[in-house]
Formats: structure tokens, C-alpha cells, sequence
């Protein structure tokens, strides 16, 4: 794992990040619910005011029962802002601490490496993880690595790191990452497997693959999308407009650091949700802290929460035309001048896309499946972390994905 410029002190843990946002929005529902209670009986229609309430008024049931409403909305939001603060107080503490050695690389450029977790194996798959969250998801513990799994049945895997960018890559566009460097790491995991692997883009990029299959096809012998986002306006065009609207304001920051960072990403992601990091942190504090269940928890918070800054062309092109004009849906995306066409492969295709995925929803992913002829697909009843690295990742994608591989033909 290559070192970032930022990384915290021995045992110091900054999350869940930002620490502020998550805190101030735990604080408003708390006092939102408080300041409204006179208005209760007033007509709030589907306000998420009124949802609030709800919620609140049926964790300590109906007032009908002898409850005295007013007083237990009190106490029910007092316990559940002393649960937040314990379960990330919990979570700063565990010892739990990722111990994994990273495997030979077999390449690099700039910051970025290509892993090589299978070296004798001979069924070589390319796996492309997001540009902004650390590739080790698919290599998170010794319970929890898809790609060290993989290698013991047979395949080898190369993963292919991003790494924290510099300065020449903070001036990169897509095409530069497409185009250039992932293409490059195509050709050298090419030559070092003696044969074509097969790509696997997670997330974004699984998006990327799709760019590189097209542009490439000599370079892969089949191509694997996992939670690949396609369609950004599906299911809710108006949120993804939404969230392209943010990019005049995230100008100031891009341009102080020729990158968006990672504090203002996981702003955005949180507030495709506004509530759910405190509910699962109110959870954690209710583990028993040394069960496998909470070791989970807090490996993938520890890789949710080191995050990489998103380079400022890219993260214009993925807000502005992704997110905003919805660019790869409708044929208007470019990479090097060719437009990205899903229609143009001809590789044998895998698609997962997991039935409860609130990251890339089901309805952005499914058109790939549509869109390249003969695609495989495949729908496990997992989440978009979940489906990779979660307690049933096995289940839910490396086993069906290795016996995908298993029937390619050509693969050795």
C-alpha cells in the first residue's frame, strides 16, 4: 500500500469523516425533532419532518399507551446522540489494526502500482478498483481478501493501485487515466501473464473498463463489471442534477489543490444519505467489540475513511458530465475522442450488480447488462461494499465470479 502525504499518527483514527458533518447532523435531527413536537398535530404532509417524529414516536410507541410522548422524545434522542458518541468512540479505540503485506509489484508509474497476487497461477484477471477510495477493499484481511480467495482457486490476480497523485497526475483527465496509464498497466499485465487477462472494473472503475474493453479489446480476453455505475440519472434524475450543481461551489477547492479532497467526497456521499452513518455507529457501540462482526466493522470504516482526493479535471468531468449531463447513458462520453459505446465489446462479460446497492443503485448499473451483447448477469442480494468484502462476499460475488472464469474459454 502506497504511503499518503496525509496519513495520521500511529493508532489515531479521524473517522467517520468528516467528523463535524456527521455531528452537526446527528445535532440538527435531534433538534428538529424537539423544536417541532409543539406542531405535531399540524399537517406536515411527507415533510422529513414528520418522518423524524415518526420515526422517534414509534421507538417508544404510541402515546395512546400510557406514554408520556413529550418526555420520551427527550430521552430518545438524548440516548440516541450518547449511542453515536459511544459507537465512534468505540470504533477510535479498537485494536484492531490491517496487518496484510502487499505482494510483489510487477509494475509502476507515477504513484501508481500493479499488484501481483498470484504469480504462479495462470488465469491472470486485471482488477481496477475507484479512483478515490484505496484498492485494498479487495485485499481487506485475511477473513476478507477477494483477491488473495481467488488465487487459491486458481486465478491470478493483478491489482492494479492508483496510489495517492502527484503533481503531474493532479493535471490528468480521464483519458489520461484511461487511455494512457490503465492502458499501459493493460499491456504489462499482458506481457507478465504471457496471455490477455481479464478486466474487472469495481465501481468506478468498473466505468473506466468499459472505456479501456472498448478501446482495447487485444489487451483482454473477457471483461467483469462489478457495481459499475452507467446511467447517473437512473433511478432519480433530479439528485444526480443535484449533485452536479455542487461543482461552482467545490471550484475554490479544486483549484487550491488541483484535486477535490477527501473530506468534501465523503461529504457528498453522505448526504446521499444523511442518517445512515450514525445509525450504523449507534450499532457498532451494540457489538460485542471482539465478535468478527465488529472487526469487520471497523476494517471497512478504517478503508471507508482513508480515503484518495479525486484530481480536479475528473472530478469536474464526473460531476459535470457524469452526474450532470449524464454523459455515458447517452453515447456523449469521450475518451480520446471516441465516444464509449457498452455496444461496441464483443468480450465475454460479467455483470454484478447487487439488489441493495444505495452507492451505484441497481437501475445505473443494469444497462450494461443490456448493452453488451451475451453479458452475464448476476445479482446478489448484497450491498455495494458488502458484495466484495462483506461476511458473505464469498456467497455473494468471488464464487460465481471464479466459476465465470472457470468457463471462459481461452483461459488457461
Amino acid at each position: 500500500m502506497t504511503q499518503r502525504i496525509d496519513a495520521p499518527g500511529p493508532l489515531m483514527r479521524r473517522g467517520p469523516r468528516p467528523l463535524l458533518l456527521h455531528l452537526t447532523l446527528a445535532m440538527l435531527r435531534s433538534n428538529v425533532s424537539r423544536v417541532t413536537l409543539p406542531l405535531w398535530s399540524a399537517d406536515w404532509g411527507n415533510s422529513n419532518v414528520a418522518a423524524i417524529l415518526r420515526s422517534i414516536q414509534n421507538a417508544v410507541q404510541d402515546a395512546s399507551q400510557g406514554v408520556d410522548f413529550p418526555a420520551a422524545l427527550v430521552a430518545e434522542t438524548l440516548r440516541q446522540d450518547a449511542a453515536l458518541i459511544e459507537g465512534i468512540a468505540a470504533y477510535r479505540r479498537h485494536d484492531w489494526r490491517r496487518t496484510l503485506i502487499d505482494p510483489p509489484a510487477i509494475w509502476s508509474e507515477g504513484g501508481t502500482r500493479l499488484l501481483d497476487y498470484g504469480s504462479t497461477a495462470n488465469a491472470p484477471v486485471l482488477f481496477v478498483p475507484s479512483l478515490i477510495n484505496r484498492s485494498y477493499v479487495l485485499d481487506l484481511d485475511e477473513n476478507h481478501s477477494m483477491l488473495r480467495w481467488l488465487a487459491s482457486q486458481g486465478v491470478r490476480p493483478l491489482l492494479l493501485d492508483w496510489g495517492w497523485p502527484d503533481a503531474t497526475e493532479r493535471r490528468f483527465t480521464l483519458t489520461d487515466y484511461v487511455a494512457g496509464r490503465m492502458e499501459r498497466a493493460m499491456t504489462a499485465a499482458a506481457e507478465a501473464a504471457g496471455q490477455p487477462p481479464v478486466l474487472a472494473g469495481y465501481c468506478m472503475g468498473g466505468t473506466l473498463a468499459v472505456a479501456a474493453a472498448q478501446r482495447r479489446p487485444d489487451l483482454i480476453s473477457g471483461l467483469a463489471l462489478l457495481a459499475a455505475p452507467w446511467d447517473f440519472h437512473a433511478p432519480d434524475p433530479e439528485r444526480a442534477i443535484q449533485a452536479a450543481r455542487t461543482l461552482p461551489l467545490l471550484e475554490p477547492a479544486l483549484a487550491f489543490g488541483d484535486a477535490l479532497p477527501v473530506d468534501l467526497l465523503q461529504s457528498l456521499f453522505a448526504l446521499l444519505d444523511p442518517w445512515a452513518v450514525a445509525e450504523k455507529y449507534r450499532g457498532f457501540a451494540r457489538l460485542p467489540q471482539s465478535s468478527a462482526r465488529a472487526m469487520l466493522f471497523v476494517a471497512l470504516e478504517d478503508w471507508l475513511n482513508d480515503g484518495v482526493p479525486l484530481v480536479a479535471e475528473v472530478a469536474r468531468a464526473c460531476l459535470g458530465e457524469w452526474y450532470g449531463e449524464n454523459a455515458p447513458a447517452r453515447n456523449k462520453w469521450r475518451i480520446a475522442g471516441l465516444a464509449v459505446d457498452p455496444s461496441a465489446i464483443r468480450k465475454p462479460t460479467f455483470v454484478a450488480i447487487p439488489g441493495r446497492d444505495r452507492i451505484v443503485p441497481p437501475e445505473s448499473a443494469r444497462p450494461l447488462a443490456e448493452l453488451i451483447r451475451g453479458a452475464v448477469l448476476h445479482q446478489p442480494t448484497a450491498g455495494h461494499i458488502g458484495m466484495t468484502a462483506g461476511a458473505r462476499a464469498e456467497i455473494s460475488l468471488w464464487r460465481p465470479l471464479r466459476d465465470w472464469l472457470r468457463d471462459l474459454p481461452g483461459l488457461a
